[in-house]
Protein backbone atom coordinates (compact mmCIF):
# COMPACT_ATOMS: atom_id res chain seq x y z
CA UNK A 1 0.00 0.00 0.00
CA UNK A 2 1.14 3.57 -0.66
CA UNK A 3 1.26 4.52 3.02
CA UNK A 4 3.37 1.50 3.93
CA UNK A 5 5.73 2.04 1.02
CA UNK A 6 6.53 5.58 2.09
CA UNK A 7 5.32 6.19 5.66
CA UNK A 8 7.95 8.86 6.27
CA UNK A 9 6.89 11.42 3.68
CA UNK A 10 6.87 14.89 5.18
CA UNK A 11 3.16 15.64 5.09
CA UNK A 12 1.98 19.02 6.29
CA UNK A 13 -0.84 17.31 8.17
CA UNK A 14 1.63 15.10 10.04
CA UNK A 15 3.69 18.12 11.01
CA UNK A 16 0.62 19.98 12.25
CA UNK A 17 -0.50 16.98 14.29
CA UNK A 18 2.98 16.65 15.73
CA UNK A 19 3.13 20.31 16.67
CA UNK A 20 -0.26 20.09 18.35
CA UNK A 21 0.77 16.96 20.27
CA UNK A 22 4.10 18.38 21.42
CA UNK A 23 2.51 21.70 22.29
CA UNK A 24 -0.18 19.95 24.31
CA UNK A 25 2.34 17.88 26.24
CA UNK A 26 4.57 20.86 26.91
CA UNK A 27 1.64 22.99 28.02
CA UNK A 28 1.21 20.63 30.94
CA UNK A 29 4.81 21.24 31.92
CA UNK A 30 4.24 24.97 31.51
CA UNK A 31 1.28 24.87 33.87
CA UNK A 32 3.36 22.93 36.35
CA UNK A 33 6.13 25.54 36.04
CA UNK A 34 3.70 28.38 36.71
CA UNK A 35 2.10 26.64 39.68
CA UNK A 36 5.42 25.74 41.27
CA UNK A 37 6.82 29.21 40.69
CA UNK A 38 3.97 30.62 42.76
CA UNK A 39 3.34 27.86 45.28
CA UNK A 40 6.48 25.68 45.09
CA UNK A 41 8.74 25.09 48.03
CA UNK A 42 12.32 23.85 48.13
CA UNK A 43 11.51 20.96 45.80
CA UNK A 44 9.80 23.09 43.13
CA UNK A 45 12.63 22.69 40.58
CA UNK A 46 12.48 18.92 40.97
CA UNK A 47 8.70 18.93 40.45
CA UNK A 48 9.02 21.10 37.33
CA UNK A 49 11.78 18.86 36.00
CA UNK A 50 9.67 15.74 36.46
CA UNK A 51 6.72 17.39 34.72
CA UNK A 52 8.90 18.50 31.81
CA UNK A 53 10.50 15.06 31.48
CA UNK A 54 7.07 13.43 31.54
CA UNK A 55 5.76 15.79 28.87
CA UNK A 56 8.75 15.24 26.59
CA UNK A 57 8.67 11.50 27.17
CA UNK A 58 5.13 11.37 25.80
CA UNK A 59 6.16 13.11 22.59
CA UNK A 60 8.59 10.37 21.57
CA UNK A 61 11.13 11.18 18.91
CA UNK A 62 13.46 14.09 18.15
CA UNK A 63 12.48 16.60 20.83
CA UNK A 64 13.01 13.95 23.48
CA UNK A 65 16.47 13.33 22.01
CA UNK A 66 17.22 17.04 22.02
CA UNK A 67 16.23 17.27 25.68
CA UNK A 68 18.56 14.39 26.54
CA UNK A 69 21.28 16.10 24.50
CA UNK A 70 20.84 19.45 26.24
CA UNK A 71 21.03 17.74 29.61
CA UNK A 72 24.70 16.92 28.93
CA UNK A 73 25.71 20.57 28.39
CA UNK A 74 26.97 21.90 31.74
CA UNK A 75 24.77 24.59 33.30
CA UNK A 76 22.56 24.89 30.21
CA UNK A 77 19.80 23.56 32.46
CA UNK A 78 19.50 23.50 36.26
CA UNK A 79 20.90 20.32 37.82
CA UNK A 80 17.42 18.98 38.64
CA UNK A 81 16.31 19.36 35.02
CA UNK A 82 19.47 17.78 33.64
CA UNK A 83 19.11 14.74 35.92
CA UNK A 84 15.50 14.12 34.87
CA UNK A 85 15.99 14.75 31.15
CA UNK A 86 19.11 12.57 30.95
CA UNK A 87 16.89 9.55 31.70
CA UNK A 88 14.51 10.12 28.79
CA UNK A 89 16.19 7.93 26.18
CA UNK A 90 16.73 5.09 28.60
CA UNK A 91 13.04 5.09 29.51
CA UNK A 92 11.56 5.26 25.99
CA UNK A 93 8.70 2.75 25.66
CA UNK A 94 8.95 0.22 22.82
CA UNK A 95 6.36 -0.17 20.07
CA UNK A 96 4.49 -3.50 19.95
CA UNK A 97 4.74 -6.50 17.63
CA UNK A 98 1.92 -5.47 15.23
CA UNK A 99 3.78 -2.20 14.63
CA UNK A 100 7.06 -4.04 14.09
CA UNK A 101 5.53 -6.38 11.51
CA UNK A 102 4.07 -3.47 9.56
CA UNK A 103 7.35 -1.55 9.60
CA UNK A 104 9.46 -4.55 8.62
CA UNK A 105 7.07 -5.38 5.77
CA UNK A 106 7.33 -1.78 4.55
CA UNK A 107 11.13 -1.94 4.55
CA UNK A 108 11.90 -5.50 3.35
CA UNK A 109 8.69 -6.61 1.64
CA UNK A 110 5.91 -9.08 2.53
CA UNK A 111 8.33 -12.02 2.79
CA UNK A 112 10.62 -10.25 5.26
CA UNK A 113 10.38 -12.98 7.92
CA UNK A 114 11.84 -15.55 5.53
CA UNK A 115 15.09 -13.57 5.57
CA UNK A 116 15.61 -14.44 9.26
CA UNK A 117 15.88 -17.75 11.08
CA UNK A 118 14.61 -15.99 14.22
CA UNK A 119 13.37 -12.47 14.93
CA UNK A 120 12.72 -11.23 18.47
CA UNK A 121 9.20 -9.94 18.95
CA UNK A 122 10.21 -7.85 21.95
CA UNK A 123 12.52 -4.88 21.45
CA UNK A 124 15.96 -5.36 22.96
CA UNK A 125 16.30 -1.59 23.24
CA UNK A 126 14.01 1.38 22.60
CA UNK A 127 15.17 4.97 22.14
CA UNK A 128 13.86 8.27 20.86
CA UNK A 129 13.97 7.67 17.09
CA UNK A 130 13.63 3.91 16.85
CA UNK A 131 14.06 0.55 18.53
CA UNK A 132 16.37 -2.45 18.18
CA UNK A 133 15.38 -6.10 17.77
CA UNK A 134 17.70 -9.07 18.10
CA UNK A 135 17.52 -11.57 15.24
CA UNK A 136 19.35 -14.53 13.73
CA UNK A 137 20.13 -14.95 10.04
CA UNK A 138 19.75 -18.30 8.24
CA UNK A 139 23.55 -18.78 8.43
CA UNK A 140 23.43 -18.45 12.23
CA UNK A 141 24.82 -14.92 12.40
CA UNK A 142 23.25 -12.87 15.20
CA UNK A 143 22.24 -9.38 14.18
CA UNK A 144 20.62 -6.23 15.55
CA UNK A 145 17.80 -4.68 13.51
CA UNK A 146 17.46 -0.96 14.22
CA UNK A 147 13.97 0.04 13.08
CA UNK A 148 12.93 3.68 12.81
CA UNK A 149 9.57 4.81 14.14
CA UNK A 150 7.03 6.02 11.56
CA UNK A 151 6.64 9.67 10.54
CA UNK A 152 9.99 10.69 12.02
CA UNK A 153 10.70 13.09 9.13
CA UNK A 154 7.51 14.98 9.99
CA UNK A 155 8.39 14.80 13.67
CA UNK A 156 11.85 16.28 13.10
CA UNK A 157 10.54 19.28 11.18
CA UNK A 158 7.87 19.93 13.77
CA UNK A 159 10.25 19.47 16.69
CA UNK A 160 12.90 21.67 15.10
CA UNK A 161 10.31 24.44 15.22
CA UNK A 162 9.65 23.68 18.89
CA UNK A 163 13.42 23.69 19.53
CA UNK A 164 13.77 27.12 17.94
CA UNK A 165 11.00 28.42 20.18
CA UNK A 166 12.53 26.89 23.32
CA UNK A 167 16.01 28.25 22.65
CA UNK A 168 14.61 31.59 21.50
CA UNK A 169 12.99 31.90 24.91
CA UNK A 170 16.29 30.90 26.52
CA UNK A 171 18.06 33.65 24.54
CA UNK A 172 15.60 36.31 25.69
CA UNK A 173 15.73 35.17 29.32
CA UNK A 174 19.46 34.49 29.57
CA UNK A 175 21.29 36.72 27.10
CA UNK A 176 24.75 35.17 27.57
CA UNK A 177 24.84 33.01 24.46
CA UNK A 178 23.23 33.45 21.06
CA UNK A 179 21.92 29.89 20.44
CA UNK A 180 20.95 30.26 16.78
CA UNK A 181 24.01 28.44 15.45
CA UNK A 182 23.39 25.72 18.03
CA UNK A 183 19.82 25.32 16.76
CA UNK A 184 21.05 24.96 13.19
CA UNK A 185 23.67 22.39 14.19
CA UNK A 186 21.33 20.23 16.26
CA UNK A 187 18.65 20.42 13.57
CA UNK A 188 21.05 19.27 10.85
CA UNK A 189 22.33 16.36 12.94
CA UNK A 190 18.75 15.29 13.74
CA UNK A 191 17.91 15.17 10.05
CA UNK A 192 21.04 13.12 9.39
CA UNK A 193 20.11 10.66 12.13
CA UNK A 194 16.98 9.74 10.18
CA UNK A 195 19.09 8.59 7.21
CA UNK A 196 20.12 5.03 8.05
CA UNK A 197 21.85 4.69 4.67
CA UNK A 198 24.16 7.50 5.78
CA UNK A 199 24.63 5.83 9.17
CA UNK A 200 25.82 2.67 7.38
CA UNK A 201 28.47 4.78 5.68
CA UNK A 202 29.42 6.29 9.05
CA UNK A 203 29.96 2.77 10.39
CA UNK A 204 32.22 1.93 7.46
CA UNK A 205 34.08 5.20 7.98
CA UNK A 206 34.78 4.33 11.61
CA UNK A 207 35.85 0.81 10.66
CA UNK A 208 38.37 2.41 8.28
CA UNK A 209 39.60 5.14 10.66
CA UNK A 210 40.10 2.76 13.60
CA UNK A 211 41.24 -0.33 11.68
CA UNK A 212 44.69 -0.17 13.30
CA UNK A 213 43.22 -0.09 16.83
CA UNK A 214 42.48 -3.75 17.56
CA UNK A 215 40.95 -2.96 20.96
CA UNK A 216 37.82 -1.33 19.48
CA UNK A 217 35.13 -3.20 17.55
CA UNK A 218 32.71 -1.51 15.16
CA UNK A 219 29.69 -3.67 14.18
CA UNK A 220 29.54 -4.49 10.47
CA UNK A 221 26.30 -3.54 8.68
CA UNK A 222 24.33 -6.08 6.64
CA UNK A 223 23.68 -4.08 3.47
CA UNK A 224 21.15 -6.44 1.90
CA UNK A 225 18.93 -6.21 4.99
CA UNK A 226 19.21 -2.45 5.44
CA UNK A 227 17.25 0.46 3.98
CA UNK A 228 16.98 4.20 4.62
CA UNK A 229 14.91 3.41 7.76
CA UNK A 230 16.14 -0.06 8.75
CA UNK A 231 19.72 -0.74 9.77
CA UNK A 232 20.78 -4.36 10.26
CA UNK A 233 24.24 -4.99 11.75
CA UNK A 234 26.23 -7.45 13.83
CA UNK A 235 24.86 -8.07 17.29
CA UNK A 236 27.51 -7.18 19.88
CA UNK A 237 27.47 -7.38 23.65
CA UNK A 238 29.66 -6.22 26.48
CA UNK A 239 29.72 -4.78 29.97
CA UNK A 240 28.72 -1.34 31.17
CA UNK A 241 31.28 1.21 32.27
CA UNK A 242 29.78 1.11 35.77
CA UNK A 243 30.71 -2.58 35.99
CA UNK A 244 34.38 -1.54 36.10
CA UNK A 245 34.25 1.30 38.61
CA UNK A 246 35.68 -0.99 41.30
CA UNK A 247 38.31 -2.63 39.06
CA UNK A 248 42.03 -2.10 39.65
CA UNK A 249 43.54 1.28 38.82
CA UNK A 250 45.45 -0.32 35.95
CA UNK A 251 42.26 -1.72 34.37
CA UNK A 252 40.37 1.56 34.78
CA UNK A 253 43.25 3.55 33.31
CA UNK A 254 43.39 1.14 30.38
CA UNK A 255 39.68 1.62 29.63
CA UNK A 256 40.11 5.40 29.81
CA UNK A 257 43.03 5.29 27.34
CA UNK A 258 40.99 3.24 24.89
CA UNK A 259 38.07 5.64 25.19
CA UNK A 260 40.48 8.48 24.46
CA UNK A 261 41.82 6.95 21.25
CA UNK A 262 38.38 5.80 20.10
CA UNK A 263 37.03 9.35 20.24
CA UNK A 264 40.00 11.62 19.60
CA UNK A 265 42.08 9.78 16.99
CA UNK A 266 39.30 10.19 14.35
CA UNK A 267 39.12 13.88 15.32
CA UNK A 268 42.83 14.72 15.09
CA UNK A 269 43.52 12.48 12.07
CA UNK A 270 40.29 12.78 10.04
CA UNK A 271 38.34 15.74 11.51
CA UNK A 272 35.50 13.40 12.50
CA UNK A 273 33.92 12.87 15.90
CA UNK A 274 31.29 10.59 17.40
CA UNK A 275 28.96 13.25 18.77
CA UNK A 276 27.15 11.15 21.36
CA UNK A 277 29.39 9.86 24.20
CA UNK A 278 26.27 8.54 25.99
CA UNK A 279 27.16 5.62 28.28
CA UNK A 280 24.88 3.34 26.26
CA UNK A 281 26.90 3.95 23.09
CA UNK A 282 29.91 1.91 24.09
CA UNK A 283 30.48 -1.38 25.85
CA UNK A 284 33.52 -2.72 27.67
CA UNK A 285 34.75 -6.15 26.55
CA UNK A 286 37.51 -8.66 27.30
CA UNK A 287 37.75 -7.73 30.96
CA UNK A 288 38.52 -4.12 30.13
CA UNK A 289 40.87 -4.81 27.23
CA UNK A 290 38.36 -3.96 24.51
CA UNK A 291 35.46 -1.68 23.55
CA UNK A 292 32.41 -1.93 21.34
CA UNK A 293 31.45 1.40 19.79
CA UNK A 294 27.75 1.76 18.92
CA UNK A 295 25.24 4.14 17.29
CA UNK A 296 26.67 6.10 14.37
CA UNK A 297 23.75 8.40 13.69
CA UNK A 298 25.28 11.47 15.35
CA UNK A 299 28.65 11.74 13.59
CA UNK A 300 30.12 15.21 13.03
CA UNK A 301 32.46 15.66 10.07
CA UNK A 302 34.30 18.96 10.54
CA UNK A 303 36.00 21.24 8.07
CA UNK A 304 39.73 20.58 8.60
CA UNK A 305 40.43 24.21 9.54
CA UNK A 306 38.20 23.75 12.61
CA UNK A 307 40.54 21.05 13.92
CA UNK A 308 43.40 23.40 13.08
CA UNK A 309 41.74 25.95 15.35
CA UNK A 310 41.52 23.40 18.17
CA UNK A 311 45.24 22.69 17.85
CA UNK A 312 46.07 26.39 17.56
CA UNK A 313 44.15 27.16 20.76
CA UNK A 314 45.91 24.33 22.60
CA UNK A 315 49.31 25.65 21.58
CA UNK A 316 48.32 29.24 22.38
CA UNK A 317 47.17 28.27 25.88
CA UNK A 318 50.33 26.23 26.38
CA UNK A 319 52.40 29.31 25.48
CA UNK A 320 50.11 31.67 27.43
CA UNK A 321 49.75 33.76 24.25
CA UNK A 322 46.54 35.80 24.48
CA UNK A 323 46.66 37.13 20.91
CA UNK A 324 47.05 33.58 19.57
CA UNK A 325 44.00 32.44 21.56
CA UNK A 326 42.02 35.33 20.03
CA UNK A 327 43.11 34.22 16.54
CA UNK A 328 42.19 30.59 17.30
CA UNK A 329 38.63 31.53 18.31
CA UNK A 330 38.29 33.55 15.10
CA UNK A 331 39.53 30.56 13.11
CA UNK A 332 36.90 28.41 14.81
CA UNK A 333 34.18 30.83 13.77
CA UNK A 334 33.28 32.61 17.03
CA UNK A 335 31.52 35.90 16.25
CA UNK A 336 31.13 39.26 18.04
CA UNK A 337 34.51 38.83 19.73
CA UNK A 338 36.45 41.45 21.66
CA UNK A 339 39.25 41.18 24.20
CA UNK A 340 36.87 41.00 27.17
CA UNK A 341 34.91 38.13 25.59
CA UNK A 342 38.09 36.24 24.75
CA UNK A 343 39.20 36.54 28.37
CA UNK A 344 35.90 34.96 29.40
CA UNK A 345 36.15 32.22 26.79
CA UNK A 346 39.65 31.44 28.01
CA UNK A 347 38.19 30.50 31.39
CA UNK A 348 36.16 27.75 29.72
CA UNK A 349 39.06 26.78 27.46
CA UNK A 350 41.32 26.57 30.50
CA UNK A 351 38.91 24.06 32.00
CA UNK A 352 38.44 21.94 28.85
CA UNK A 353 42.12 22.00 27.94
CA UNK A 354 43.36 21.94 31.55
CA UNK A 355 44.27 18.22 31.68
CA UNK A 356 45.99 18.53 28.27
CA UNK A 357 48.16 21.43 29.42
CA UNK A 358 49.32 19.71 32.62
CA UNK A 359 52.23 17.35 31.95
CA UNK A 360 51.66 14.90 34.81
CA UNK A 361 49.58 11.89 35.78
CA UNK A 362 46.32 13.22 37.17
CA UNK A 363 42.53 12.97 37.33
CA UNK A 364 40.68 14.79 34.58
CA UNK A 365 39.18 17.05 37.30
CA UNK A 366 40.22 16.62 40.92
CA UNK A 367 37.45 16.50 43.49
CA UNK A 368 34.57 16.76 40.99
CA UNK A 369 31.65 14.32 40.72
CA UNK A 370 30.83 12.99 37.21
CA UNK A 371 27.43 14.69 37.09
CA UNK A 372 28.98 18.02 38.06
CA UNK A 373 31.81 17.97 35.52
CA UNK A 374 32.06 21.43 33.99
CA UNK A 375 29.03 22.83 35.78
CA UNK A 376 30.82 25.28 38.09
CA UNK A 377 33.02 26.62 35.29
CA UNK A 378 30.07 26.94 32.91
CA UNK A 379 28.12 28.87 35.54
CA UNK A 380 31.00 31.30 35.99
CA UNK A 381 31.40 31.78 32.22
CA UNK A 382 27.65 32.27 31.66
CA UNK A 383 27.49 34.84 34.44
CA UNK A 384 30.32 36.85 32.89
CA UNK A 385 28.91 36.54 29.37
CA UNK A 386 25.65 38.07 30.56
CA UNK A 387 27.64 41.18 31.39
CA UNK A 388 29.93 41.22 28.34
CA UNK A 389 28.08 39.14 25.71
CA UNK A 390 26.31 37.73 23.96
CA UNK A 391 28.77 35.61 22.02
CA UNK A 392 27.79 33.58 18.98
CA UNK A 393 29.19 30.07 19.26
CA UNK A 394 30.09 28.36 15.96
CA UNK A 395 27.89 25.39 15.18
CA UNK A 396 30.88 23.02 14.93
CA UNK A 397 31.68 23.68 18.59
CA UNK A 398 28.50 22.06 19.88
CA UNK A 399 29.33 18.39 19.42
CA UNK A 400 33.05 18.69 20.03
CA UNK A 401 32.35 20.33 23.39
CA UNK A 402 29.69 17.72 24.13
CA UNK A 403 32.12 14.88 23.41
CA UNK A 404 34.79 16.46 25.64
CA UNK A 405 32.35 16.85 28.53
CA UNK A 406 30.85 13.38 28.06
CA UNK A 407 34.22 11.66 28.03
CA UNK A 408 35.45 13.74 30.95
CA UNK A 409 32.49 12.48 32.98
CA UNK A 410 33.37 8.89 31.96
CA UNK A 411 36.98 9.39 33.11
CA UNK A 412 35.69 10.65 36.44
CA UNK A 413 33.40 7.63 36.86
CA UNK A 414 36.41 5.40 36.27
CA UNK A 415 38.62 7.42 38.59
CA UNK A 416 41.21 7.32 35.78
CA UNK A 417 44.65 8.78 36.41
CA UNK A 418 46.52 9.48 33.18
CA UNK A 419 48.95 11.91 31.63
CA UNK A 420 46.44 13.53 29.28
CA UNK A 421 49.08 15.95 28.01
CA UNK A 422 51.22 13.10 26.69
CA UNK A 423 48.18 11.41 25.14
CA UNK A 424 47.20 14.58 23.29
CA UNK A 425 50.76 15.27 22.15
CA UNK A 426 50.97 11.71 20.83
CA UNK A 427 47.72 12.17 18.90
CA UNK A 428 49.16 15.35 17.32
CA UNK A 429 52.44 13.81 16.13
CA UNK A 430 53.04 14.99 12.58
CA UNK A 431 49.84 17.06 12.58
CA UNK A 432 49.42 18.98 9.35
CA UNK A 433 46.12 20.59 8.38
CA UNK A 434 46.60 20.02 4.64
CA UNK A 435 47.43 16.34 5.16
CA UNK A 436 44.42 15.98 7.45
CA UNK A 437 42.19 17.44 4.72
CA UNK A 438 43.50 14.96 2.15
CA UNK A 439 43.17 12.04 4.57
CA UNK A 440 39.57 13.04 5.29
CA UNK A 441 38.74 13.32 1.58
CA UNK A 442 40.24 9.89 0.85
CA UNK A 443 38.39 8.20 3.74
CA UNK A 444 35.03 9.78 2.93
CA UNK A 445 35.43 8.89 -0.72
CA UNK A 446 36.24 5.29 0.15
CA UNK A 447 32.91 4.82 1.97
CA UNK A 448 30.76 6.87 -0.40
CA UNK A 449 30.17 9.93 1.77
CA UNK A 450 31.38 12.17 -1.07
Amino acid sequence: MANEKDPERNRLSARLLRTAKVGSNLSGAGLSFAANSIFGGDESDEKIARALASALGKTKGPLMKVAQMLSTIPDFLPAEYAAELSQLQAQAPAMGWPFVKRRMRAELGPDWQSKFAEFGKEAAHAASLGQVHRATLPDGREVACKLQYPDMASAVESDVGQLKSMLGLFRRMDGSIDPREMVGEISDRLREELDYARERKHMQLYRLMLEDKDFVHIPAPVDELSTDRLLTMDWVSGGRLSDYEDASQEVRNGIAKRLYWTWWLPFTHYAVIHGDPHLGNYQVTRGGEGLNLLDFGCIRIFPPHFVGGVVDLYRALLADDFDATYAAYEKWGFKNLNRDLVEVLNIWAGFIYGPLLDDRVRSVADGVAPGEYGRKEAFQVRKMLKEKGPVTIPREFVFMDRAAIGLGAAYLRLGAELNYHQLFEESLEGFDEAELAQRQTDAMGAVGLI
